[in-house]
């Protein structure tokens, strides 16, 4: 057993800086390349992709990202493991054995496949058989929006990466797994932890948490004496320094910009945070309130005492369906008077909307630079405001409503108050709202699925 593994992040998101997991692999020891792409309503941009061509469905970038660092991670032995699979984990699969060929891999590169999480084809079957899966906010039955559903997916532990590292894959792919299960899956497989060693299982799970979003607990969008900051131009990805005891250090390459302190971290611990006595994951309840930290040296913070819980017989699931459509329309007013402009804007165009007896689920008017952020709590701005963006959005179920809407914004410009810029872009665009369903569903009812796929 090794006694210490080295797991970097390299993507909080998909959109997240394309380099960065090109500079984790190259700027030092590593044992595990982390990738999160999955943010909740992903999975919905990829089924329409997929809807689309058969082909798509995934994470594109992860493919010429697996052609810059394959190489290196195979001379180095650093497995990769990411959720890019999205809904269409076969097909990322191929792609990336495609260039694995092409690299001159073959036979070099194993390729782990998780699935079993995408249950959208299931769901009739389900409510037939009285599970309801009811949203978790509002306790609504799945069935009164059945017919707009777009994607359904389960939340997948670590169990099943465990098992992939364990049959030799050192590249492995899944959809919607937790973004948690994505560190503490090459922890379990190194260490050897049991699966009700609920402390142990706790520490990986937060380990995952903290990494899980990127640059974000190593100094990018951190309050704590942001100005002092260095380098954020050059911001290090964070890496967990994991110990078999369950203790591990959060730290970064050496050389790169940004900053890895208690403080830092703790602010990544709030993130997404309910109730911090139960992180509930597929894994383990872990317990926020026992985490114990504390400077390691430059750049190094040290994370014990971590307890956990045995997991719940739940598995979250994420949902997205069609909500209708909206359009949001901008339009900037200059001193003098700028908020008293930009109101008096407002008011004209709702008038125009009401007189040509458009209806919206909702209009919603947003004084960007005076109040949009805080709301009343902001208070009056001041009258000596250099300029007040007014931004004006509508929703609604009738499609034709809401483009009638994004013709009735730029006329502001000669019809309305004066001083007014920020009309550049032209017509607002109508978009398809996807709204998230988050419920539970039975562990039962999910089987994950492990294929290895020789290259």
């Amino acid at each position: 057993m090794k006694e210490k593994i080295r797991i970097a992040a390299g993507q909080g998101f998909w959109g997240d800086l394309p380099d960065a997991p090109v500079r984790q692999v190259q700027g030092g020891a590593l044992d595990y390349l982390m990738l999160d792409y999955l943010a909740e309503v992903t999975m919905s941009i990829m089924q329409k992709q997929k809807a689309r061509d058969p082909n798509a469905g995934y994470a594109r970038d992860f493919v010429p990202l697996m052609k810059q660092i394959l190489p290196a991670c195979v001379e180095r032995d650093i497995k990769v493991v990411a959720n890019a699979g999205g809904v269409n984990v076969p097909g990322c699969a191929t792609a990336v054995r495609n260039v694995a060929q092409e690299l001159g891999l073959g036979g070099k590169v194993k390729i782990g496949i998780v699935t079993g999480d995408d249950i959208l084809d299931r769901i009739d079957d389900l409510l037939n058989r009285g599970v309801e899966l009811r949203n978790l906010d509002t306790d609504e039955p799945l069935a009164t929006v059945r017919d707009r559903i777009q994607s359904a997916n389960a939340y997948l532990g670590a169990a099943p990466i465990v098992e992939a590292l364990n049959r030799g894959a050192n590249v492995v792919i899944t959809g919607r797994s937790t973004d948690t299960g994505l560190t503490l899956g090459p922890m379990i497989h190194e260490f050897g932890w049991a699966a009700d060693d609920w402390d142990k299982l706790s520490s990986g799970t937060i380990a995952g948490h903290i990494i899980e979003c990127g640059a974000q607990c190593s100094g990018g969008n951190c309050q704590y004496e942001w100005q002092s900051i260095p380098d954020l131009a050059d911001v290090g990805f964070p890496i967990a320094e994991a110990s078999p005891d369950g203790t591990f250090v959060i730290t970064k390459h050496e050389g790169t910009g940004g900053r890895v302190n208690v403080p830092s971290i703790k602010e990544q611990l709030l993130y997404e945070m309910g109730d911090p006595h139960a992180y509930i994951t597929p894994d383990c309840v872990a317990d926020f309130t026992t985490i114990r930290l504390a400077d390691d040296g430059r750049d190094r913070v040290r994370v014990c005492g971590i307890k956990g819980r045995p997991a719940t017989d739940s598995l979250k699931v994420s949902i997205s369906f069609s909500a209708g459509f909206k359009a949001v329309g901008t339009l900037v007013y200059a001193w003098p008077d700028a908020y008293a402009k930009a109101k008096a804007a407002d008011q004209i165009l709702r008038s125009r909307l009401d007189r040509l007896g458009l209806k919206f689920d909702q209009v919603l008017t947003e004084f960007v630079g005076a109040n949009a952020t805080h709301g009343p709590l902001a208070g009056e701005p001041s009258p000596d405001l250099a300029e007040v963006q007014l931004r004006v959005g509508v929703r609604g179920d009738d499609r034709a409503a809401i483009e009638r809407f994004t013709k009735e914004i730029a006329p502001l410009v000669l019809t309305g108050p004066p001083a007014v810029t920020g009309f550049a872009g032209g017509r607002p665009k109508v978009e398809e709202i996807v709204a998230y369903w988050p419920a539970l569903i039975p562990k039962s009812e999910i089987v994950s699925h492990v294929e290895v796929l020789e290259t």
